[in-house]
Formats: structure tokens, C-alpha cells, sequence
């Protein structure tokens, strides 16, 4: 398991590391389809046009609340769903437009782990079968190295040779995890999507997993995109973070950077909300009000404006850019942004 130097260092290095995902002004629009005819009348925004990158080895904490799009962005980067626009490239290969064909043989190497233990394992095929199942899907190995690779998965996460014989319901919510874990590895990935890894487990089996998916990192060199809610449990694996707002990017920025000294007014609520441990440790919470608003009408501006406690008249009308603090700390909010110069009305001077 990474150590917290080795995170420190990593979080330090990580610019100067080679990329996997590269994302550019991706979008996700839904269509919404209304009247006699059903034609379209409106779209929800689920992802609004987000820039960002990943590094080879690295973990990204993608966080935000229900309905912020970070699960549609996972989704788009497994091209599991097409964009509606911009572009997607893995390990230096544009994927948005390729073929259906094409994509299956790249899917080896980008792998899920889903949120939910018990939906996720075919109830009716054994573990073995489950965690083979990908590798027979991509033809990889004879049967014989198949069996062996099962194996050793198994022991790899923790678990007996003799559970590949059992089925799902035969183990608890941890241990089945386990196995999507296993089955995620079976085809030597360089990167794995963690939807949600561990909300639907129990805290104590949540480190356990956690701590699990560090040490595969380190054995394995992969990459992950760990999408979550719980600000506690991102702050634990990753390396940098991201912070989504109704589709956008709030913020983007390294861990100890983004959890000691966060900008956005939203990052700040959201780390203002993580329980501590530390009765010393004074924290002012920050509670917003209102409700997240519909993607399929969001508001002008800034969108995080109608529930900000710093928002002013530009933030009604001029959407904010992500803009660089340094140490790769980048934020979209226009109290780190000067407004644009105004142009001359009475051209006539000219």
C-alpha cells in the first residue's frame, strides 16, 4: 500500500507522467421528447462540456452529489454511451468515433468495477465462470492458463481457490466486491473505472477494500477513475481530485490541495460537511440551500450560482472557466477571475 509519502510524492510527479484518458469538451445531452409527435423539446445536460486529464498510474477521485453527471462521464470514458460532442483518447487513441468492432478490442484494456455487489454477479454462473467470463469474451489464453488466471485472482484478492465453484450468493457483500475486483483484473487492464466502489458496503469492509485496490495498484501499474460521493472515502485513494457540479468541473486539483485549501464555494461546502475525528479541529460548516437544479434547465451563468453564498450579478450571466492557481490546482468560479474588458461604445473615436 502506498505510504504517505509515496502519495505525497505522486501527487508532485504526477504532471510530469505520461497520459492515459485525455477528455475534451465532452458532452452528454439527453433528449427530452414531448407532444403528439415526440419530438424533441428540451435535452438534459447531464455532462456539459468537461475538459480533464488522467496520468498513467495515478488515481482520479471524481466527486459531486446525485445527479451531477460523474457516473454519465465514467460511462462516456468506457464508451459505454456515445458523447454528444468533444473527444476522448486513450493511451494516446481517439475513441469517441470508433467502431463498435474496434472499441471491443481496446475494452481489455478499460475495465469497471460496478457500485452495487449483489446486481452486479450473474447469479446463476459460478465465480470461476464470472471471473473468466471477460477473458473468454476476448479470447484470451487456452483454457488451461484461463483456470490457472482464475486462481490466482482469487488468491490475489483475498479469497480461497474452492470459491470458484460456489455461486454469489454464497458469499457476503465484501467478498462479492472482491470478486468484481477479480473479474475487473482478469484481462490485465491498464485502467479500471470504480463506479461507486464501495458505497453499498459496510465501513469496515469499505478500508478493506480500499486498501486492497491500493496494493493492486502498486502490483499492477493501473490507473484508476474512483467515482464517488464520500468526500472521506476519495480522500482516501486518490491522488487528485475532481469535483463536479449539474455537469460541469467546479474544481480539479491535487488531494492535499484540495482538502486543505479548497476555493470553489461548492468544494468548500462539500469538505465543510466530512466528518473528523479531531475534537481540536474547528470547522465552520458551510450549509447550502436549495436544491441541486434540473439539468434540463440549468441556470445562466455560473450554475452553481442560485445556491451560492458568494455569487454576484456576473455570476448570473457569464459562465466561469476553469483557471490555473498553480500547482495544478485549477478552479471555475469568477472570484479568481478578473472581468473581461469592456469595448468602446463610441466607435466613432476609432
Amino acid at each position: 500500500m502506498n505510504t504517505t509519502k509515496e502519495k505525497q510524492q505522486n501527487q508532485h510527479d504526477v504532471q510530469n507522467r505520461e497520459k492515459l484518458v485525455e477528455v475534451k469538451n465532452i458532452k452528454k445531452y439527453f433528449p427530452i421528447k414531448g407532444g403528439f409527435l415526440k419530438r424533441t423539446v428540451a435535452h438534459v445536460k447531464a455532462v456539459d462540456d468537461i475538459t480533464f486529464d488522467v496520468y498513467k498510474g495515478e488515481t482520479l477521485g471524481i466527486v459531486g452529489e446525485s445527479g451531477s453527471g460523474k457516473s454519465t462521464l465514467g460511462r462516456m470514458i468506457l464508451r459505454l454511451l456515445d458523447s454528444t460532442e468533444g473527444e476522448i483518447r486513450f493511451d494516446g487513441q481517439e475513441i469517441t468515433n470508433i467502431s463498435q468492432r474496434k472499441m471491443r478490442n481496446l475494452r481489455k484494456e478499460m475495465q469497471t468495477i460496478f457500485q452495487d455487489p449483489y446486481a452486479s454477479l450473474n447469479p446463476r454462473m459460478s465465480v470461476g465462470e464470472i471471473i473468466e467470463e471477460p477473458m473468454v469474451v476476448q479470447k484470451l489464453m487456452s483454457k488451461n492458463e484461463r483456470e490457472k488466471r482464475v486462481i490466482n485472482l482469487l488468491e490475489t484478492v483475498g479469497l480461497n481457490e474452492s470459491a470458484r465453484n460456489k455461486y454469489p450468493h454464497e458469499f457476503s457483500g465484501g467478498q462479492r466486491q472482491r470478486i468484481g475486483i477479480a473479474r475487473a483484473l482478469s484481462t490485465r487492464p491498464k485502467l479500471i473505472i470504480g463506479d461507486e466502489p464501495v458505497s453499498a458496503l459496510d465501513v469496515s469492509v469499505q478500508s478493506q477494500v480500499l486498501n486492497l485496490m491500493e496494493d493492486l495498484q502498486d502490483e499492477y501499474g493501473l490507473t484508476y477513475i474512483f467515482i464517488a460521493h464520500d468526500l472521506s472515502v476519495v480522500k482516501h485513494i486518490s491522488d487528485r481530485v475532481a469535483v463536479m457540479y449539474l455537469g460541469k468541473l467546479a474544481e480539479i486539483a491535487p488531494k492535499e490541495s484540495i482538502y486543505k485549501k479548497p476555493l470553489h464555494p461548492y468544494t468548500q461546502a462539500l469538505i465543510s460537511a466530512v466528518p473528523t475525528t479531531n475534537v481540536e479541529e474547528e470547522k465552520e460548516r458551510v450549509v447550502l440551500e436549495g436544491d441541486l437544479p434540473s439539468p434540463s434547465n440549468p441556470p445562466s451563468g455560473c450554475p452553481f450560482h442560485t445556491r451560492c453564498p458568494e455569487a454576484h450579478e456576473r455570476c448570473k450571466i457569464e459562465r466561469p472557466q476553469l483557471t490555473n492557481m498553480g500547482g495544478g490546482h485549477y478552479v471555475a468560479c469568477h472570484l479568481y477571475t478578473e472581468p473581461e474588458p469592456k469595448i468602446a461604445e463610441n466607435a466613432e473615436q476609432d
